[in-house]
This record gives C-alpha cells, sequence and structure tokens, in this order.
C-alpha cells in the first residue's frame, strides 16, 4: 500500500509540474516594421519562448492576398513546431485584400522586375536572419500561391537558405545552368488551372536538365491554394480547400526540415 501511495504522489507531481511548465510555455508574436526601397513594410514574427537559446529559422511568404490571418496562422504553426518563423510583407504595412484584382495589381507590380522581387523578399530574410533567436547556419522558406514562386526566386538568387518549400507556387524554371546548394520541394495541385500543363512540363523539363536538388510532389485532384481552408468562401472555381492534400504536403514539408536542418 506504501509503495502504490508513493507512486500516486509522483503521478500526480510529475502532473503538476507539466502543468506548471505549459503554463509558462508559450508562442509569442510580435509585428516587426522595416523598410524596403523607401517602402514601409510590417512583418510578423513568432516563437515558442520555451525553447532556449537559437534554433532553426523559417520565413513564410503570403499568398497573393498578402501578410493576412492565414499567413500569420502559418507562422504561429510553425513556432509551435520549435522554429522560429517570420512571415514577411511584400507589398506594405497593411495592405492586404480579399478582393483577387486587387490581389493581382499588387502582385503582378512585385513580380513585373524579378530582381526587385527577389531584393523585397531577401529584406524580409534579413529581418528574420537578425533575430536573436536565429540560427543564421539553418534557415528555410516557405510560400504559398504568389509565395510559392517567391522562395523560388529566393532559391535561385543563392539566398542563405537551405531549403525552400512551394505550396501551389507557379512553377518557375531556374535559369540555365544555375548552381545553388539551396535544396527544393514543390508541392503542387494536379488540378491547378493556373499552371497550364505545358508550363508545369517546362518546369520539370528544366529541374531534370539542371544540377539542383529538387522534388515535386503532385496531389491528384488539388486545386490552387489547396492548403487555405478559406480558399472556398472567394468565389474562384480555381481555388478549392483540399484537407488530404494540406494535411500530405505539410507532413512533406516537416520530413524535408528534418533532413535539411539534420533534427
Amino acid at each position: 500500500m506504501e509503495e502504490i501511495m508513493k507512486t500516486k504522489i509522483f503521478v500526480v507531481v510529475t502532473t503538476m509540474l507539466l502543468i506548471a511548465v505549459s503554463a509558462t510555455a508559450a508562442v509569442v508574436t510580435e509585428t516587426v516594421s522595416y523598410t524596403h526601397d523607401g517602402v514601409e513594410l510590417a512583418g510578423f514574427i513568432a516563437y515558442d519562448d520555451a525553447v532556449k537559446g537559437k534554433r532553426p529559422a523559417v520565413l513564410v511568404v503570403h499568398e497573393w492576398w498578402g501578410l493576412n490571418d492565414y499567413a500569420r496562422s502559418r507562422v504561429k504553426q510553425l513556432a509551435g513546431l520549435g522554429y522560429v518563423a517570420f512571415g514577411l510583407d511584400m507589398y506594405g504595412k497593411g495592405k492586404a485584400t480579399d478582393h483577387p484584382n486587387q490581389a493581382g495589381a499588387w502582385m503582378n507590380e512585385i513580380t513585373a522586375n524579378v530582381d526587385a522581387w527577389r531584393a523585397r523578399a531577401q529584406a524580409g530574410l534579413s529581418v528574420l536572419a537578425g533575430h536573436p533567436m536565429t540560427d543564421t547556419a539553418r534557415m528555410a522558406a516557405i510560400g504559398y500561391c504568389f509565395g510559392g514562386a517567391t522562395v523560388q526566386q529566393l532559391a535561385y538568387a543563392g539566398a542563405a537558405l537551405r531549403g525552400v518549400v512551394s505550396f501551389h507556387g507557379s512553377p518557375i524554371p531556374p535559369p540555365e545552368g544555375l548552381e545553388s546548394p539551396v535544396k527544393i520541394l514543390f508541392c503542387h495541385g494536379a488540378a491547378d488551372p493556373f499552371a497550364k500543363p505545358e508550363q508545369v512540363q517546362a518546369y520539370l523539363a528544366a529541374m531534370g536538365a539542371s544540377n539542383l536538388d529538387w522534388q515535386a510532389i503532385f496531389y491528384g485532384g488539388a486545386r490552387h491554394s489547396f492548403t487555405n481552408p478559406d480558399a472556398d468562401a472567394v468565389g474562384m472555381e480555381a481555388l478549392k480547400y483540399d484537407k488530404s492534400a494540406d494535411m500530405r504536403s505539410w507532413a512533406a514539408m516537416r520530413a524535408f526540415f528534418d533532413e535539411i536542418f539534420g533534427t
């Protein structure tokens, strides 16, 4: 009986300690103001304060809508996995919309000049690299839609990243003869009408002819924005949330990070 009581006391004390630790650990979030090319930007950073010291860091690049609640939710989700995560701002402070025409106009303004496009993304990466908890030797970038294309551009620009993950981003073929150590994971909806079959085939051919370390995963039946639970509410036939593709692509990303970060 005495041994049973000791065991019960130990279990109770251990449980209380776990509850106390859980109560003090939390994902900390902060809006970060910075500028690029004279434009005031406002990013969103998150990390788990229970994790001590420097850790791998992940840059998150938003969809064409801008840095909205969905992009922030992914930042917080990554922080919960133990990373420092930073959602950059590609458009300007407060510039987020749910109107496709406005989103398209902002996106086209950025992508019209590839060098400026890459530089704006690099400005966000520099903010993440400057965070005191970031292990600058272990950084990656992920992006959705427009953000997926953006992280591909970062990889081709030789950014200080171990890898990038594109979720339903436009397939961007690499420049011919490009040498880059950045590994690439391309997660794409097989039924995405925004990427024509010939465009996808050209991308795969260019990647196959390159010396890059890359992989592409296609999700059958998945359309554009398959990771965003709010995609259906937009009212565009091309956009649709796909829970299975969302979960599978996130799992693929986590395995990819385990590989490139050595975790």
